[in-house]
């Protein structure tokens, strides 16, 4: 078995989540998607027996939970065909998605192929504010289609990402789970990639707004014990300490994007480091052998304050993506944490955006949403500018 980071003589071990992001179209256009600002560039699918050939490969080395998204992974129409290969290897099944291009027909072929999990998304309490932040009339199919996947004895999971744009709505949204009966809620705070980094201006709670949901979902976290779970996260902006990203590089996600490009989140593609293609390399040999996959495991790559600080033991130097696009270079310490000399630049930005917040009409700021047209815009302004 290969070996990283020195230091400690870290085993790798294989990979236990996978991720496979099936494509990214998508209906909606959420200002605050996670994919690829570049996703007009991603046009080479990978096929259906790409996939099978890499769930195949990620089971054998150990791999237990399949996340199946996106984009939205519904548009792909051989969906059922991989749940059920995924289900005949063994798999735990995870189809993440907004349910628009759902109906009741389909979720019973999902069932009858063994799809264990379904999660659905919202992106707000209301019909307008829901339909406006998707670019889509999908929040009453969206209710339909949530009371259904309950009547499939599914396990309820609902997922709205929280912002500036809805957070105010806090207690709406959390009565909307009660009424649909959700087991499980993710108040999923916005963390800044992606679309949602370029919109972060428009995104980013105040700490007024940030304290008053927390104080709410506490009180429905108390409320609903024993009836529904309810998570609900800091976005790491509004943090001292940085979270153990991915629980730490390489080892325990492997992402597959939807064209054949490994990556250790959804999210390093960004960086400049190059990626193994599932195309033309194995799943043992990516995860490892890859130099994209060997290149922040362990803690030889850690600069100070990171690689004398204790806590890399429990952080493992905090995210790579968030490093690089706040600082410029990947393996400079998360400027999330207070010991990084970046840390008061984060904070002077978060108080910038506050202060705008606060003195700005909302409709003043424009929010660039997730297509197609404006992917093409950006990456031309960028290959201008370069």
């Amino acid at each position: 078995m290969a070996t990283a980071g020195s230091e400690t003589n870290l085993e790798i071990k294989p990979p236990l989540w996978l991720l496979a992001e099936l494509t990214y179209r998508c209906p909606l256009q959420c200002p605050y998607c996670s994919n690829p600002v570049e996703i007009a560039k991603y046009k080479d699918e990978l096929s259906t027996a790409d996939w099978v050939r890499v769930m195949q490969q990620a089971r054998k080395m150990g791999a237990a939970q399949l996340g199946f998204s996106g984009g939205e992974p519904l548009v792909r129409p051989d969906l059922e065909e991989l749940i059920q290969e995924a289900r005949n290897l063994g798999f735990y099944t995870n189809l993440i998605t907004s349910s628009v291009g759902m109906d009741e027909a389909r979720i019973k072929r999902f069932k009858e192929a063994g799809l264990d999990h379904i999660q659905i998304s919202f992106q707000a309490s209301n019909e307008e504010l829901n339909n406006y932040l998707g670019g889509s009339k999908s929040f009453q199919h969206k209710k339909d289609m949530a009371r259904i996947v309950k009547e499939y004895e599914y396990p309820m999971v609902l997922n709205i990402v929280i912002h500036r744009k809805n957070i105010d709505q806090i207690r709406d949204i959390l009565d909307m789970t009660v009424e649909l009966n959700a087991d499980y809620v993710e108040l999923a705070s916005t963390q800044y990639y992606g679309w949602s980094r370029i919109n972060v201006d428009q995104l980013l709670p105040t700490r007024e707004q940030l304290a008053n949901a927390e104080k709410v979902a506490l009180e429905y976290q108390q409320r609903l014990k024993g009836k529904s779970k309810i998570i609900y996260v800091v976005p790491d902006y509004f943090e001292t300490r940085p979270k153990a990203c991915m629980n730490g590089w390489g080892s325990i996600f492997l992402t597959i994007a939807p064209d054949g490009t490994a990556l250790p989140c959804h999210e390093a593609g960004q960086l400049p480091i190059e990626f193994p293609n599932v195309r033309d390399h194995g799943i043992d040999w990516i995860w490892n052998e890859s130099g994209g996959f060997n290149h922040f495991r362990g803690f030889d790559w850690m600069k100070e304050p990171c690689r004398s600080c204790p806590e890399k033991y429990k952080d493992f130097g905090g995210c790579r993506c968030q490093a690089f696009m706040m600082t410029g270079d990947a393996a400079n310490a998360d400027p999330v944490c207070d010991k990084s000399p970046y840390h008061q630049d984060l904070v002077d930005d978060v108080n910038r955006i506050e202060k705008m917040a606060k003195s700005e009409k909302p409709d003043e700021q424009p929010i660039i949403f997730r297509n197609m047209r404006n992917s093409k815009d950006i990456m031309k302004k960028e290959t201008a500018e370069a």
